[in-house]
């Protein structure tokens, strides 16, 4: 019988910079993730450091530790501001040099998925003028382009409508978006903070947190020039089932519907962007893991997952210690 497993994002355990890619990966371990959603940022900050700008390597290094800590890297991301470009120059630049790159480094990674948010690139901050099309045919066929290179090389891609996307900005749309791309290694992830077809690769679960005011320019999270969607996303998302944290968004209902009426199992992972991540402590990273772990089998006792056995630590690693690598 399928069941779900446990993902996490690695940028819900750290910023890069401030907490090291090794030791927010064995954390994840000790406290019973099996599968880990890699950022791109956290993989360059690992090779900054480390290997002197080798992506490579540290790719290479990253996938012997999760299989070491009997982690699956399920996905590299994201793949960001690529379909529906005006400047089809740079489209093609995307294409011909910085996805074979991608490819290299999600084949190092042991993973055949590269997720793709949709496109938030908005106006040229200079003029004002447009970068990107809503044109839906010049969309699909950009992501038919990057799903045929993919298939070619043994990938798939997973498309995510951001709630601040400027053109595709819900499910719905995304959903249309893959039926017109039509490939069968291009399908869907639905995030339950963006949502607020059946053909989903994972899903993510994550809330956020009610804000006290409006977010404008007189909100600590402002930022010019940035949907505000986009800054309350970064700032203020929660774990599902945090409610003592502020959480209210409809999560348990979005989440029946995946699971008890698509019928989805399968991957399950938390997202979460927050400005707690950005804390120096080094026990941030244990502490997010504990959280994120906690409001996983608090989902899981709710939608009574048949078949869900609460994971146990990985071998060798207590949840409790502190396990921070300095770079």
């Amino acid at each position: 019988m399928a069941i779900n497993r446990p993902a996490i994002a690695s940028m819900s355990l750290g910023r890069p910079w401030i907490h090291d890619l090794p030791g927010k990966l064995m954390q994840a371990a000790a406290h019973g993730f099996e599968g880990i959603e890699l950022f791109f940022d956290d993989l360059d900050c690992y090779a900054q450091r480390t290997f002197n700008g080798n992506h490579l390597e540290a790719a290479r290094q990253t996938r012997r530790l999760c299989e070491r800590l009997g982690m699956t890297i399920i996905c590299l991301q994201p793949f960001s501001m690529y379909e529906g470009l005006l400047d089809r120059a740079e489209s093609d630049r995307l294409l011909d040099e910085k996805l074979p790159r991608w490819f290299t480094l999600a084949r190092a990674l042991g993973t055949d998925m590269i997720q793709v948010p949709s496109n938030f690139l908005g106006p040229d901050p200079e003029t004002g003028k447009a970068r990107t099309t809503g044109d839906r045919g010049v969309i699909v066929r950009d992501l038919q382009r990057l799903a045929d290179l993919g298939a070619g090389a043994g990938f798939r891609f997973v498309y995510e409508a951001l709630c601040w996307g400027e053109h595709i900005d819900t499910w719905e749309a995304s959903w249309e978006v893959v039926q017109g791309v039509d490939r069968p290694n291009f399908g869907l992830c639905l995030d339950s903070f963006n949502i607020a077809g059946r053909k989903i690769f994972y899903v993510q679960l994550v809330d956020g947190e009610r804000l006290d005011a409006p977010l404008d320019e007189r909100h600590p999270f402002y930022v010019a020039g940035q949907p505000a969607r986009m800054s309350w996303s970064r700032n203020a998302r929660l774990f599902p089932c945090e409610e003592s944290r502020g959480g209210y968004l409809p999560i348990v209902d979005v989440a029946r519907v995946f699971f008890e009426d698509l019928g989805f199992r399968g991957w399950v992972s938390l997202e979460l962007f927050s400005r707690t991540l950005a804390d120096p402590d080094p026990f941030t990273p244990a502490e997010h893991a504990r959280r994120g772990i906690d409001s996983y089998h608090k989902m899981g006792r709710l939608l009574k997952w048949e078949g869900q056995v609460e994971q146990t630590p990985a071998p060798g690693i207590e949840p409790t210690s502190f396990v921070q690598h300095r770079l």
